[in-house]
């Protein structure tokens, strides 16, 4: 079985002038479809730079990054946005909703850079709203939602495209214990049905969710461990 990440030896250098700042230091890592991780690291340990890189966000310096059969590490701009938009779907803390629009609107939105015809983007966003347990709120804006009510407008447009991986930043950090743990719980479903889910947190109690998780420190993997089963909040 052909992984749906898989890194070879990624490394990711910033140039500050002449001074050279090694963040990754060459980073080797698969992670399996359907697989359940979170990634987890102190401030200043890369992890913010691998999640951009595993989001086709930025490019390594060197290295190899295969997302679904795709070599993702050598391809230009043009290219990286469109494996975004077919191949991850994003949840991040801010939500990251447009204003203006509904939350179907919202969640169509993919749909619209795919190219999908409006009666069908219609469609396909209320069957993920449904997913989310949000379809009586289908026609309201994100000002007229809870901050839980957004996450989970957020999560189904993720969903929306059918993505290879879903790649969820922080996806608890502005929200409270109760909602937190709801939200959480709409994650474990998404894995239940064979998605797969990386988890970039700093939250302890959240990355008991995931099944495996993963540690940076100082640019390198520190630790990748399976969760014990009874520690898997359901």
């Amino acid at each position: 079985m052909h992984p749906v990440i898989h890194l070879q030896d990624i490394r990711k250098c910033y140039y500050m002038g002449k001074q050279e700042l090694e963040v990754l230091k060459g980073i080797t890592l698969d992670i399996n479809r359907n697989e359940y991780v979170a990634l987890m690291g102190p401030s200043g340990s890369g992890k913010s730079t691998l999640m951009n890189i595993l989001g086709c966000l930025d490019s390594p310096t060197s290295g190899t990054y295969i997302l679904n059969g795709n070599d993702v590490s050598t391809m230009h701009d043009n290219q990286l946005a469109d494996i975004r938009n077919r191949e991850i779907g994003f949840v991040f803390q801010q939500f990251n909703l447009l204003p203006r629009l509904t939350a179907m609107e919202n969640v169509a939105l993919p749909l619209v850079y795919a190219g999908i015809p409006k009666k069908q983007r219609t469609e396909m966003a209320m069957e993920v709203l449904r997913k989310v347990d949000l379809t009586d709120r289908s026609h309201h804006r994100p000002n007229e939602m809870s901050g839980g009510q957004c996450q989970r407008v957020a999560i189904a447009r993720a969903l929306v495209n059918n993505p290879s991986m879903i790649l969820a930043d922080e996806p608890t950090g502005n929200l409270d214990s109760k909602t937190s743990h709801e939200i959480m719980e709409i994650f474990n479903k998404i894995h239940a049905d064979g998605n797969s889910v990386v988890l970039v947190t700093h939250e302890e109690d959240i990355s008991r969710f995931a099944h495996r998780v993963i540690r940076l420190k100082d640019g390198l993997l520190e630790s990748d461990r399976l969760n014990p089963k009874e520690s898997m909040t359901v």
